[in-house]
């Protein structure tokens, strides 16, 4: 028992040096992590605060692998306050969940002063992401954008569409179709490719002059939007 008691109050001592330097490291290659991650974004939603978070995220977890050491009563203390706190925020792609545990993990790397691992590892992941973001397994498409729109319920729209998306997409695929003001409309949304991003002005008022259809909305791929 004497030596359990020892062992948890060993405690790595760190100077005040040690600590801004695995602070700093852990600042920079949050911040590598970070820009990877806006470079390779190809969602419609870019979420500048997810942006932050991987940065933080780095941070906070340097804080607490320093403010833990070798204690092993510490370690616990801030597990069991780490869950009295619920982390309800949605991650909707399985992809920024993979780039918020890399942040932890480079954090963790930085906190315990192995300085190798989190550079070393940082800059493997940063590659993997990049090869993988331009492999023809990512099968990226250009000029590809969101198109959204308000319908009365019950029209018939496929051959109204047909020849509108034929002339200015190469593909089209519905993706959401709800309801909207009580019923009486559908609010549809599709993800479409245009032939040329130059056609996107022109596709955009020829769906506008529709009676059928309102609310015309076309959000290009490449932009930076904050939903």
């Amino acid at each position: 028992m004497d030596v359990i008691i020892e062992g948890l109050g060993e405690v790595r001592a760190q100077g005040p040096i040690e600590i801004l330097t695995s602070l700093a490291l852990s600042l920079l290659l949050g911040s590598v992590l970070a820009a990877v991650y806006r470079w390779t974004h190809t969602g419609f939603s870019f979420s500048r605060s997810f942006v932050q978070t991987q940065v933080l995220a780095c941070i906070v977890a340097t804080i607490m692998i320093i403010a833990i050491g070798n204690n092993l009563a510490r370690g616990l203390g801030i597990l069991g306050a780490l869950a009295i706190i619920r982390f309800r925020t949605p991650i909707r792609d399985p992809r920024d969940i993979i780039f918020l545990f890399a942040s932890l993990a480079i954090g963790i790397s930085s906190g315990s002063g192995i300085y190798t691992v989190a550079i070393l590892g940082t800059l493997f992941f940063a590659a993997t992401v990049l090869v993988l973001n331009w492999s023809p397994s990512s099968s990226q498409r250009k000029h590809e954008g969101l198109l959204r729109f308000v319908a009365p319920a019950g029209k018939d729209l496929e051959l109204l569409l047909s020849d509108i998306f034929k002339n200015y997409t190469s593909t089209v695929e519905m993706v959401a179709m709800r309801e909207a003001t009580q019923g009486d409309d559908l609010e549809y949304a599709y993800q479409v490719c245009l032939i040329d991003p130059s056609l996107r002005t022109d596709f955009i008022n020829t769906l506008q002059k529709l009676e059928e259809i309102r609310e015309v909305s076309f959000i290009m791929q490449r932009e930076t939007v904050e939903i």
